[in-house]
């Protein structure tokens, strides 16, 4: 079985340049849409601007895989008088890791200004506590690359409460196969999504279950994949987590047997651990102690599913993260083994 690296690779590049955090995702989700026509899948769209595309297959069951579009961000919160801006967060980011990292802020009219995320205490020459003052939105600014000295500048250029700011994702891809960036949580599933599609239809493969593919974009919010199409299971395809006393690395698939929301749906788990026993695939299952999926997200919906957690190990989840290819090319394979 061999999957187009290159295609994989390019495709995780692209997306993860594109600005998305919870609950501004329509360019993203338009791009995923472009995507999916290239494979002649159905795509459909929820009220609140879910994708899902359908793979179908030679029985009547159906299985969901979720993955999600949305990421972490922030918000002006307000204008301070000297011209900077305080924000509100959109997810969980982690705010020591952003500290000096460069942004955009997104008027409601289209127009886009970058500036930086900065400490309150932002030189050691002027603040004693510019080393150790604790970083959190309380005690940071934006800082805007416009000559602002006043609130009243800052609103002149149009923004205004509510703006969205994205940040840098940085992406680099290596040549020893690394991947990193911001938001590879969950943009580098999408990809490997994608993946699997060329692969089912590079093969003439056509899953035992209908496959039901949800680009979910509200995760990092709680609430992604609450509301589901009528499913018999689902696996969210979501970023492993590496460090403590977890045993997943950059390199393996992921399976989580409970997170944070419970446990995971036991003959599911042991599904994909046999697979990939049997397969020979690098994995490791593993407990995640803060975490929620779309599945979490579904079943405390009220859906009446099994479901089942896995991804690529991502290390420096919601700060500067990494993975490496061989883990996408792990949970393809082992996607591919569990829907053939």
């Amino acid at each position: 079985m061999k999957l187009d690296k290159n295609y994989i690779l390019d495709l995780a590049q692209e997306i993860l340049m594109i600005p998305s955090p919870s609950g501004y995702t329509k360019a993203i989700v338009e791009r995923i849409k472009s995507e999916a026509k290239q494979y002649n899948l159905k795509t459909e769209q929820t009220k609140k601007g879910n994708l899902i595309l359908t793979v179908p297959g030679r029985t009547p069951k159906t299985l969901g895989l979720s993955v999600h579009v949305d990421t972490l961000g922030a918000m002006v919160r307000s204008i301070s008088s000297d011209g900077t801006l305080k924000f509100t967060t959109i997810g969980g980011p982690s705010w020591p890791t952003m500290d000096g990292e460069y942004c955009t802020i997104q008027t409601r009219d289209d127009k886009r200004y970058t500036g930086t995320f900065l400490s309150t205490s932002p030189a050691v020459h002027v603040y004693k506590d510019a080393n150790t003052k604790v970083r959190n939105p309380e005690n940071m600014i934006v800082r805007i690359d416009e000559v602002v000295k006043s609130k009243e500048d800052v609103q002149k250029l149009g923004i205004e409460v509510g703006n969205y700011i994205f940040f840098d994702p940085k992406t680099t891809i290596t040549p020893s196969g690394f991947i990193k960036s911001r938001f590879l949580d969950d943009k580098i599933n999408v990809a490997s999504m994608f993946g699997l599609i060329k692969l089912l239809q590079d093969t003439n493969t056509t899953p035992k279950q209908t496959l039901k593919i949800i680009i979910s974009t509200y995760e990092e919010v709680g609430h992604g994949a609450a509301f589901i199409p009528e499913l018999d299971e689902m696996v969210a395809v979501d970023m492993g987590c590496i460090g403590d006393d977890l045993s997943c690395t950059e390199y393996d698939v992921s399976i989580c047997a409970k997170d944070s929301s419970g446990p995971y749906d036991y003959d599911i788990t042991n599904s994909f651990a046999a697979i990939a026993k049997q397969e020979k695939l690098s994995y490791a299952v593993d407990i995640y102690p803060y975490y929620g999926s779309d599945v979490s997200a579904a079943l405390r919906g009220g859906n009446d599913i099994k479901g089942g957690l896995i991804g690529p190990g991502v290390h420096a989840s919601h700060g500067m993260e990494r993975t490496h290819y061989s883990a996408l090319e792990n949970t393809i394979k082992l996607l591919y083994y569990y829907i053939k």
